[in-house]
């Protein structure tokens, strides 16, 4: 099964917010861009798999 999320990036002075509108929690702050993406790629993978085991419990 396939997830797809919308990821908002915004450049706040030197800082890329990223987050994802659908995934409450799954945010980060980066200096780059790149690094902003592959850090919320992350962030919503640690979010599935800590709600799936508290859904198994």
């Amino acid at each position: 099964m396939e997830n797809s999320f919308t990821a908002v990036y915004e450049k706040l002075d030197d800082w890329y917010i990223g987050y994802v509108q659908e995934l409450p929690g799954a945010n980060v702050q980066e200096r780059t861009l790149a690094e902003a993406r592959e850090s919320l790629r992350e962030a919503i993978e640690l979010i599935l798999i800590s709600n799936r085991e508290l859904a198994e419990q």
